[in-house]
């Protein structure tokens, strides 16, 4: 391999130096001849020690790591000298990354230059962009129905559920015993002919299955045939009401 010459001030680190030295001897990055560049890099690190330079520890660390990998892969099962290569090969493919990026960042910045705060411009509020006429109200009725969403319902808009009238199941009890009073057996059907409202209706209907189930009445027929009577005439739990 051709020497080369070093400088310490143009390496940051022992990772700036291992690439240099494998661009400069073309070396493959991805599977690095740990044996090359360790003879590369321990010459400079003699070329510093006679010139009397100052050796940073972390030299002399990546040195003794290079000096690991090789005799691990002395070894006759190397898996683990192959897990450190492809390890620093990981870290010169990262750092060369950073390398370019921060070059390119240095072409953009130049410290030689004075910028000042940015002035406080009042914003120009207005809505500059131009709209077919056609496009406008659809999307003027569009905002406008987003807005309402968010509006609380009016009383009106409950109007139809809190003013029907509440016929409670007990009161039309009351009203089936009445007209079945004293044994009477009466049409089914004209049980429903006094309903005023679909309230009214089912609040019936209830009633009739809750004397069923009680057995108070019975209901016999089919169809339009249909009768209710009451059982047992009445009984003495049952006082008519006038």
């Amino acid at each position: 391999m051709e020497k080369l010459s070093y400088k310490l001030e143009v390496f940051e680190g022992p990772l700036d130096l291992l690439l240099h030295l494998i661009e400069k001897n073309k070396l493959n990055i991805y599977d690095i001849q740990i044996s090359e560049l360790l003879e590369q890099y321990m010459e400079q690190i003699n070329i510093m020690q006679e010139q009397d330079l100052d050796v940073a520890g972390e030299f002399l660390s990546m040195a003794s790591r290079l000096v690991q990998i090789k005799s691990a892969m002395l070894l006759p099962k190397y898996e683990e000298a192959e897990e450190m290569k492809k390890e620093l090969s990981g870290q010169l493919i990262e750092y060369r990354k950073c390398k370019r990026v921060a070059k390119m960042l240095a072409e953009t910045i130049s410290f030689d230059s004075f910028c000042r705060e940015p002035a406080k411009i009042r914003a120009d509020m207005r809505y500059k962009r131009s709209h077919p006429p056609e496009y406008l109200i659809p999307a003027y009725l569009a905002a406008v129905g987003r807005g309402k969403e968010k509006v609380p319902p009016s009383k009106e808009a409950f109007s139809g559920i809190v003013s029907r009238r509440i016929v409670s199941v007990s009161s039309k009890i009351i009203s089936v015993m009445r007209k079945l009073w004293g044994g009477r057996t009466v049409q089914y059907s004209s049980v429903f002919e006094d309903a005023q409202d679909k309230s009214e209706l089912v609040a019936t209907f209830l009633a009739i299955l809750e004397l069923i189930k009680g057995k108070r009445v019975r209901i016999e027929g089919e169809g339009d045939e249909c009768s209710l009577t009451m059982i047992g005439g009445g009984g003495k739990q049952w006082k008519k009401s006038d």
